[in-house]
């Protein structure tokens, strides 16, 4: 449920796009009465913004648990193409903006007001979220937004393919790279990890043992690992091994399931349509450890539904996310489950999810569980396109990693100054 509907859509980097968070600083008041029937801001209904999912069934399942709630009209914005962030952020900024959206916690959000804390609505059932979800959603002893869904991030493989060349699953990122030779041929490359080569940014720097900031929120990314990494990614990259101008990006199992790789980075999301296609032949592993004593890595991406605090109908709002992603069980096991698959953030949802208890599924739980990693709240947009400036230079122009690392410092510390002083 985490892959788009268009193909133009980057799961990662358009994901915050530029006009997003940087577009937001102090945001203007929102609200106003608009007359729009049904609108957020017209007090006779709640307008609720979604990305529009690439699995078939998402807009009208979301659709049908609107209808069914009875104290409000809700209307549905499926924001198609890759335009969400953009018109998302915008909207903030106008009478029309949506009362609830779905996005990811990012600390801007919160420091312009702009979204409500829910503690008064997440109290009761708090302990039942996965701890990662409600520390990843928390400032300040507040907890800003209900998660919905958990999307863990890993590399599929063709297990026949491996077993043809003799290799087996990569246990370090030498491995990988070593492995992705031999896995090539004149009609398959030996792995893909998305045309510009950023969705794994977080991973690579994860099992080098390092991390985007430390407790402290100063920079923990720039270590010699990480730098060792980005060269084993550059020689990836110069020895024709990877697949770089795939029809659709990572975040779509097309390349692997149409034979144009021998390994994908890719979500869980995308499990059962590979499962169809590829049967007993898919495996996964995570992303390989990239230094001495560090882990491997797996990054959950996902989705949260925040509430406008600028609109008319906060408490309104906050009745109706209450209402649908705290209260109807039913349909959050169904949002989890039946569009792909997802590891429900409720842990009694997914102690009681069938579909994940056995195969691939339960490899794919259990990875999360052993090794997934959270976004970090502080971490902005501008660090985000920062560190994918690192992989465009040190990765794809050849830039020595220590300088590509250095140009990225400044930036972000800008960053940091601007949010902590």
């Amino acid at each position: 449920m985490s892959a788009p509907s268009s193909s133009t859509w980057d799961r990662r980097s358009v994901l915050r796009a530029a006009a997003g968070l940087a577009a937001l600083g102090p945001l203007a008041a929102c609200g106003g009465n608009t007359g729009r029937e049904g609108g957020g801001s017209s007090g006779k209904g709640l307008v609720q913004y979604f990305h529009a999912y690439g699995e078939a069934g998402t807009q009208e399942a979301i659709k049908r648990y609107a209808k069914a709630y009875d104290k409000a009209r809700v209307t549905t914005q499926w924001i198609t193409g890759n335009n969400f962030e953009s018109k998302l952020f915008s909207s903030l900024l106008t009478d029309n903006a949506p009362d609830v959206f779905e996005f990811h916690p990012q600390l801007q959000l919160i420091k312009s007001g702009q979204v409500a804390p829910l503690d008064d609505i997440l109290g009761p059932v708090k302990d039942d979220f996965n701890p990662a979800d409600i520390t990843s959603h928390t400032v300040d002893g507040k907890v800003y937004g209900v998660r919905m869904i958990d999307d863990p991030q890993f590399f599929f493989y063709r297990k026949s393919i491996l077993e043809k060349a003799g290799v087996g699953v990569p246990q370090t990122l030498d491995e990988l790279a070593e492995t992705a030779g031999r896995l090539t041929t004149d009609k398959v490359k030996g792995l893909f990890i998305g045309n510009n080569m950023v969705s794994t940014n977080y991973a690579l720097v994860w099992a080098a043992g390092a991390d985007q900031l430390d407790d402290k929120n100063e920079i923990a990314y720039h270590t010699d690992d990480v730098a060792a990494a980005l060269k084993v990614y550059r020689k990836m990259f110069t020895s024709g091994h990877l697949l770089l101008d795939a029809p659709a990006d990572y975040w779509d199992p097309s390349a692997l399931v149409q034979g144009l790789t021998a390994i994908q980075w890719c979500g869980m999301w995308a499990m059962p349509v590979m499962q169809k296609a590829l049967g007993d032949d898919l495996g996964i592993f995570p992303f390989p450890a990239a230094a001495p004593g560090a882990e491997p890595a797996v990054y959950n991406g996902g989705w949260s539904m925040f509430v406008n605090a600028k609109g008319k109908n906060v408490d309104l709002a906050k009745e109706y996310v209450k209402w649908l992603w705290i209260d109807q069980k039913k349909y959050q096991e169904d949002w989890a489950l039946s569009y792909g698959f997802h590891i429900p953030p409720r842990q009694s949802i997914a102690a009681s999810a069938t579909e994940l208890k056995s195969g691939l599924p339960a490899e794919g739980v259990k990875l999360f569980t052993d090794y997934g990693r959270f976004d970090n709240i502080s971490w902005t947009q501008a660090m985000i396109t920062a560190l994918d400036e690192v992989i465009a230079n040190a990765v794809r122009k050849g830039t020595d990693p220590e300088k590509a690392l250095d140009t990225a410092d400044a930036k972000v510390n800008r960053e940091l100054k601007k949010l902590f002083g």
